[in-house]
């Protein structure tokens, strides 16, 4: 199986697991601060009782630790906008939202990445747009704040994505998802003060909340996701392994119709804008199908190890 092809096959079951994230922060009640802040927190402790980790924290050059903490501070406020639009509107808004990522990528990542503009990208990426504009369309008035906040959060995608993809290939996928998480769990303990008065910054949850964070924490994020994506992003280009994300909402919808009943909320112009980005995404690959698509996507490092190979 060709590098590409088999990254393509990681990213697509990272983001089946990726849209059971929104469902999980939908059941979860605990606001949005808490929650990312116990996610990222339950993720770094156990990667921490993981001597491959501390032998990867060791080796790493200050220059990269402070690039990786860079990153997690941006982690945590895509995630910290992500479960706020959650809670501002629904999972399958949310989720939607984050397929204005392309957009923004396709502009950041060429200037942090170093790589050639791409002007197919740009519109590729702004076929998307109708769709967006259809979902909020589809939406309740009372679920518009949820959107503008989800588009901040697709915003932050684009940033962290982009600076992930030049920084990945420098470093073991876990050590790097340790440094990002654990960055990313201290920025929010010195950010909790300022959000005090619109939420609670630290909450014990309770036994519902505790399992279901378990499963968010080591189901969707430590066991596979966050490093394994790391992993596919050597072989890919930022832009590309967010056009396959876009597929994220597509799951959430179908998830959140049978686990929460939010097909009751949704009008048929929000579906309608969910079937444009689904196009878009399909589209993609279609178009970059050229003798030239792999010297774009295939950068991976000769020494780049891969997580799944190593058991």
């Amino acid at each position: 199986m060709q590098p590409v092809t088999k990254a393509r096959l990681q990213i697509h079951f990272c983001v089946i697991l990726w849209g059971f994230t929104a469902i999980l922060g939908k059941l979860i009640t605990l606001p949005a601060l808490p929650l990312v802040w116990w996610r990222m927190l339950l993720v770094v402790a156990a990667l921490l009782l993981m001597p491959p980790v501390w032998r990867g924290l060791r080796a790493l050059p200050r220059r990269l630790l402070f690039g990786y903490a860079g990153i997690g501070v941006l982690v945590s406020l895509h995630w910290l906008t992500f479960y706020a639009a959650i809670k501002l509107a629904n999972a399958s808004v949310a989720a939607t939202c984050i397929a204005m990522g392309p957009v923004f990528l396709s502009v950041i990542e060429p200037l942090v990445a170093r790589r050639r503009f791409e002007l197919r990208e740009l519109l590729l990426g702004a076929a998307v747009v109708p769709g967006v504009a259809l979902v909020a369309g589809g939406v309740p008035a009372s679920m518009h704040a949820g959107i503008a906040v989800g588009i901040v959060s697709a915003l932050l995608v684009a940033l962290f994505g982009s600076f992930n993809k030049r920084l990945v290939d420098h470093a073991d996928p876990l050590t790097v998802t340790c440094v990002e998480l654990g960055t990313g769990t201290l920025f929010l303990t010195l950010l909790a003060p300022l959000l005090a008065g619109t939420a609670p910054a630290f909450v014990l949850p309770d036994w519902h909340d505790t399992w279901l964070m378990l499963v968010l924490s080591f189901g969707c994020t430590l066991l596979l996701p966050f490093a394994l994506a790391l992993v596919a992003l050597r072989h890919m280009t930022a832009f590309g392994t967010q056009m396959v994300t876009n597929l994220e909402p597509i799951y959430a919808i179908v998830l959140a119709i049978p686990l929460l009943g939010e097909q009751h909320e949704l009008g048929w112009k929000f579906y309608l804008g969910v079937a444009v980005i689904l196009a878009a995404v399909f589209a993609h690959p279609l178009i970059h199908r050229s003798p030239k698509a792999p010297a774009v996507e295939q950068i991976g490092a000769s020494e780049a190890h891969n997580i799944v190979d190593s058991d």
